[in-house]
């Protein structure tokens, strides 16, 4: 298959980061091209491109609408059979709804996705902080109604749930008996680096500031991590991160990455960044490719755009 713009094949025959699962929270980003997709790409050959770099993507659209029917069958035809999606459920069922009647949105959402059935990784739950502990047992009835052949990650943002015993506690059996995974939030790089740096400014208003305890519930523990825009800033987190990531593929586990930055155009060299780095600890966590636009030199001279 081609990317749709310059007729060169993208796609990887077999995926070449192993161990893990390392990716982005989107990839139809207008910014990356001529650095990181090709000079001449277009919207239409976006996620082939990125798919041919990295193996999953945050499907953080779906938290807002669903995609038409046809986007669905796009997107099954430009990535490979082992690239991995992990769709966001709607707010309307964890936000507006608060898990509460909203099964003919959930059949909905699940329904629509359908066709990437093979491609879905761990669907991500993410719950506001206004879901506390008195609302476990919503989290419980929910989590049981679902199929169960899907992967769920859940992401909390209540800080009762932040504790090893109690709430915390509760809520990591209640994953564990559910076969489900809890997502871990690091924003840590972000409120630690430059306060000043304008990218930050407005980033630390939307971005919780919660405590960091990983935790692997399940086959697929799940790290979001938002970084700063200054590389070197993120450098100790991501240290930090990697014994962690180390010790789950040592546990037999795979582990989802999910790299954030407030600047999206960031995001691809953070996410190199990130690789190098658990690489550099002798995990065996294979090859990242090279961007599109280093290939055949397309979009090289942009590269700088991009620290790494």
């Amino acid at each position: 298959m081609h990317d749709g713009t310059s007729g060169q094949p993208m796609r990887n025959d077999a995926p070449v980061v192993t161990g893990l699962y390392l990716g982005c929270p989107l990839w139809g980003f207008a910014g990356w091209v001529g650095n990181f997709y090709t000079v001449d790409a277009r919207p239409a050959g976006f996620l082939e491109q990125y798919a041919s770099v990295f193996n999953t993507v945050e499907g953080n659209t779906t938290f807002y609408s669903l995609p038409s029917a046809d986007s669905v069958r796009r997107w099954e035809r430009a990535t490979p059979t082992w690239f991995r999606f992990c769709f966001k459920f709607p707010r309307e069922v964890t936000h507006t709804r608060m898990l509460e009647g909203e099964a003919e949105v959930t059949h909905e959402f699940l329904d629509r996705l359908a066709p990437l059935e093979q491609r879905c990784g761990p669907f991500m739950l993410q719950l506001p902080p206004k879901f506390g502990p008195d609302r476990l047992a919503s989290l419980d009835r929910f989590l049981g109604g679902l199929p169960s052949d899907i992967d769920v990650a859940v992401e909390v943002r209540n800080r009762e749930f932040f504790t090893r015993q109690g709430a915390g506690r509760a809520l990591d059996d209640l994953l564990e008996r559910r076969s489900c995974d809890r997502i871990t939030l690091d924003a840590r790089a972000l409120y630690w680096g430059d306060p000043k740096h304008p990218d930050v400014i407005a980033a630390r208003h939307q971005k919780p500031d919660l405590p960091v305890e990983p935790r692997a519930l399940g086959r697929h523990p799940m790290i979001r991590f938002i970084g700063h825009p200054e590389p070197a800033a993120n450098d100790p987190w991501l240290a930090a991160l990697g014994d962690t990531i180390g010790g789950w593929i040592g546990e037999g586990r795979t582990p989802f990455v999910m790299v954030h930055c407030p600047n999206s155009g960031h995001v691809p060299a953070l996410a190199r960044r990130t690789h190098r780095l658990l690489a550099g600890k002798g995990l065996d966590v294979g090859e990242l490719p090279p961007w599109p636009a280093e290939r055949g030199g397309a979009g090289h001279d942009q590269l700088s755009l991009f620290p790494t």
